[in-house]
């Protein structure tokens, strides 16, 4: 019986996670991820899979980025109608992101349509609300460290990745060759000691192993945060200027949350409002708050115990008229909104607004993918494209390190290792170079050299498992 693995996202790329696993007569899909960043990449999106969706017999989340979960309502349209498999969180967060990732996709669309500047007439979504209605009504949850019975002998189980509230990596295990058989897939490894979130568990051992590469050629900067933006958070705050912080909802938006409140509080940085605006991350942080004693988070994260994280000086923001009722409050203050790539969303309204206003601050506090406006912003653009109009740039931009939830090099390297060296590796999830750099420091760890798969390569697994 063959056994194969089809990489079909997240293969010389950071975005759209999809992994075809084919083992015991059962085709197992790992992750169904969305495709961000470049347009090229973007434009993978409206493409039919390599494979067929009505075959698939099982989906495995990983987690609930979407670059690891938004492609699974086109997925049903395509014609899946198999269970979802994730963690509890997991299933919690998933109704928040892909609603949202739609009502997203369809708002920009219609207001792509009225100002007239799509290429395409008219513009239209991805996929709207009721697909990806029809895709959480398959979702079933799991929890960490229990077997899931995936037919023919085939099982799987989720282990805690550290990464996101709900996030594992998974261990996949299944006859081949009259023996039990084994592969590991990463998600996104989280890091170790960092605010809000546990540490990830030790890899499971393992025939096979797929491991991310998203910083797999670098550390992060073990500069303390408050060192790196008290000087610029201080001016800003000294001319009443904002600082907007574009940030990932699920995840990014509670971690800076809590450190900001950590700093204030301890006085090492000036008290001022903070602001999340954004209705997905304002019920996230309802759904972590629901998950404060259950070993999912660190037992330390609100400051008075009070049982919901921020229960003071952190303001919420739902609808679209207090988003715009925000932009016009004068400075100092914090605004944290979504995306954290500047990629879409409530964000890019304030992006117009601060962008050219010398008072103001944006301040970057995670990866910027190549192609997208935050990683325009790294490299020193003067202006950027937002909603169809070139808005210059003259607030001052500062990249915060070290705020990652992505392990970079050293911690990947101390997850994998801690199991015995698989037979064999594939490094996923990482730019070309990252992902080459990674695969090389693990040839020169365990004396193999692991592959890295190009976007639509499949692999056969049966000489790397063993008789």
């Amino acid at each position: 019986m063959h056994a194969r693995l089809g990489f079909h996202g997240a293969a010389g790329t950071v975005t759209g996670s999809k992994y075809l696993l084919e083992v015991a007569g059962r085709r197992i899909l790992v992750d169904c991820g969305m495709f961000q960043g470049l347009k090229e990449l973007r434009q993978l999106n409206w493409k039919p899979p390599a494979f067929d969706p009505r075959a698939v017999d099982h989906v495995l989340l990983s987690h609930v980025h979407i670059d690891h979960i938004g492609w699974l309502p086109r997925l049903v349209k395509e014609g899946f109608g198999g269970p979802v498999h994730c963690t509890p969180p997991s299933l919690e967060l998933a109704g928040l992101m892909l609603l949202d990732a739609a009502k997203l996709q369809q708002e920009d669309a219609e207001y792509a349509n009225r100002r007239g500047f799509s290429k395409h007439a008219p513009a239209l979504p991805l996929y709207d609300e009721n697909d990806a209605k029809a895709a959480l009504g398959l979702l079933r949850a799991v929890s960490y460290g229990k077997w899931l019975d995936l037919g023919a002998g085939a099982r799987a189980r989720f282990h805690n990745a550290g990464h996101i509230l709900g996030s594992a990596l998974i261990e996949v295990r299944f006859p081949h060759d009259g023996r039990e058989a084994s592969i590991v897939f990463s998600g996104d490894v989280g890091r170790y000691d960092v605010a809000l979130h546990v540490d990830p568990a030790d890899r499971p051992a393992c025939d096979v192993l797929v491991v991310e590469s998203t910083y797999g050629d670098r550390e992060h900067d073990a500069v303390p945060i408050a060192e790196q933006i008290r000087a610029a958070f201080a001016r800003t705050f000294a001319r009443r200027g904002t600082v907007l912080i574009p940030a990932f909802a699920l995840g990014r938006a509670q971690q800076i949350t809590l450190i900001l409140r950590r700093l204030m509080a301890a006085g090492e940085l000036p008290e001022a409002p903070i602001h999340i605006d954004s209705p997905m991350a304002v019920e996230a942080t309802a759904v972590y708050s629901r998950h404060l004693d259950d070993g999912n988070l660190d037992d330390d994260v609100t400051e008075d115990g009070g049982g919901k994280l921020f229960p003071r000086k952190v303001k919420f923001h739902r609808t679209a008229q207090e988003s715009k009722h925000l932009n016009d409050l004068p400075g100092p203050r914090v605004i944290i909104s979504a995306s954290g790539m500047l990629t879409g969303g409530r964000v890019l309204h304030h992006l117009a607004r601060k962008l050219p206003d010398p008072d103001c601050l944006i301040a970057l506090m995670g990866f910027q993918a190549a192609g997208t406006r935050g990683r325009a912003l790294l490299e020193g653009a003067g202006s950027l494209r937002v909603h169809g109009q070139d808005i210059p740039r003259r607030a001052e931009v500062l990249s915060v390190h070290g705020l990652s939830a992505h392990a970079d090099r050293s911690e990947l390297l101390r997850w994998a290792r801690t199991a015995p060296a698989p037979r064999g590796v594939f490094v996923t999830h990482g730019e070309p170079e990252s992902a080459k750099a990674f695969a090389a420091a693990l040839a020169a760890a365990w004396g193999i050299q692991p592959d890295v798969p190009g976007l639509g390569d499949v692999r056969d697994l049966a000489p790397l498992l063993g008789a």
